[in-house]
């Protein structure tokens, strides 16, 4: 060896370096070995360079699969649309004979689908000038209103370790408070719509809180007692809608209530010309709460830590069961706020027991989406808002039915709740689960 070349070193060791060069010490290792250059391990292999370790991160973490999730949903939302279209399956019965034309056929159709989607949700370029073009995106953003606002607080209850699946009866209760104030009392513009918004939220806040109550005070599961109380919720709403003097309007025997006052409607953002409202200025100011509620507040520690491990929490002095109440508290607020949007901002003519449209149920799916992030959740919320609001131009114009739509967002959902099926059908390596900061941190703790 002493006459051979040492291809690790670059240099021939004397006998006297050997066996400081077998023992690790630093002083034996020739000048040629720069620093940054790759360490042979136990084996003889380099370890991979730094990069490598933080794309591993990026490319298997939690934000690439949601977005793949979203991808291979619309992929397969783009089968059914060929599989459903009538000139695609004509064109298919003579595809030996003339393949081209099933080619043309179901690009058009995939294609033409998805352009509408965009034209109908962000867009459309067929009407004249730029405040009729952009539209469609305002109508997104007021569908992505409620989303958003239910969306952070079933994603608040998940980061407790509480699965909040009682939206619907959270937002009814909340939008008959809201809207009993708004068609009953006479108060002054902003004041009445203030008093007509904090009612609504409370009200959330108490039916919410009434799950959290029973899980710390009796261990009652909360999802049975959410669902318990979805029921509640809308048997008595439905009673007060058929009551007169309650919530239905006065003459009448339908069970809806009387349109809300002006003073008490929330403002149009961009003019009477377009529907989105104040209700998504307070879904932004939601978004910031929440996040600084769960990453720079002390109670938002003890939220996560809770939600992490409640056994260990309860040992580091953490009362878990007041955690639990002041969570659902704030969970049935932040959903009572969707229902507020709806009475206050969308349905200002007066509301029916089906205010709530599926937003409870749909909150879910953009919490999961958002992965429990206030961030994550609010674009959820406009990912989500943007297919209502397409789906219904891509029915209307391109003959898709609109249950496509809801395929595409019950596949997202499966996707992300099979992580290691994204990462198999796009070969994503797995995360070590350090994050891109603990990888960074890892080094320098090995450097040092």
């Amino acid at each position: 060896m002493t006459s051979e070349q040492d291809p690790r070193l670059g240099t021939k060791p004397d006998a006297e370096q050997l066996p400081r060069v077998a023992t690790g010490d630093p002083a034996a290792v020739p000048p040629t070995v720069q620093a940054g250059d790759a360490a042979p391990t136990d084996g003889g292999q380099p370890t991979p360079p730094r990069g490598h370790s933080v794309l591993r991160e990026i490319t298997g973490g939690n934000a690439i699969i949601s977005v793949l999730a979203v991808v291979l949903a619309l992929i397969a939302g783009a089968i059914l649309i060929v599989l459903t279209d009538e000139d695609v399956q004509q064109a298919a019965g003579y595809f030996f004979s003339r393949p081209i034309d099933t080619l043309r056929a179901i690009g058009e159709s995939v294609g033409g689908a998805y352009s509408a989607l965009f034209q109908g949700s962000i867009y459309n370029f067929r009407r004249p000038g730029f405040a009729a073009g952009i539209r469609p995106l305002t109508e997104t953003l007021t569908f992505a209103t409620p989303l958003i606002a239910a969306g952070l607080g079933v994603a608040l209850a998940f980061r407790i370790g509480l699965f909040n699946i009682g939206g619907r009866g959270q937002m009814l209760v909340a939008s008959a408070a809201a809207g009993w104030i708004g068609f009953t009392l006479e108060l002054p513009p902003v004041v009445h719509m203030l008093f007509a918004l904090l009612a609504g939220v409370v009200a959330g806040a108490l039916w919410g809180g009434l799950v959290g109550l029973l899980k710390a005070r009796t261990g009652a599961h909360e999802v049975i007692v959410t669902i318990m109380l979805n029921y509640v919720a809308f048997y008595l709403i439905s009673f007060l809608l058929r009551t007169p003097g309650a919530l239905q309007a006065p003459g009448q025997n339908n069970p809806k209530t009387p349109p809300i006052d002006p003073n008490a409607v929330f403002p149009d953002l961009l003019g009477p010309g377009y529907n989105l409202h104040f209700g998504f200025v307070l879904a932004i100011l939601a978004t910031l709460v929440v996040w600084w509620l769960l990453n720079r507040s002390s109670l938002g520690f003890q939220f996560r830590a809770v939600g992490e491990n409640p056994n260990a929490a309860r040992v580091a002095g953490i009362s878990v069961p007041r955690m639990y109440i002041y969570g659902m508290l704030i969970s049935g607020g932040l959903v009572g706020l969707a229902g507020v949007s709806q009475v206050l901002g969308t349905t200002t003519t007066g509301f029916s027991a089906g205010i709530d449209a599926g937003i409870g149920f749909e909150a879910i799916t953009v919490a999961l989406l958002g992965r429990s992030r206030p961030w994550g959740v609010f674009a959820a919320g406009i990912l989500f808002g943007a297919l209502k609001a397409g789906g219904f131009s891509m029915q209307a114009a391109q003959g898709v039915p609109i249950d496509i739509v809801l395929v595409v967002q019950s596949l997202i959902v499966l996707f992300i709740a099979a992580p290691p099926l994204v990462r198999a059908i796009f070969r994503l390596p797995t995360p070590t689960g350090l994050g891109i900061r603990g990888v960074r941190a890892n080094r320098k703790a090995v450097a040092k």
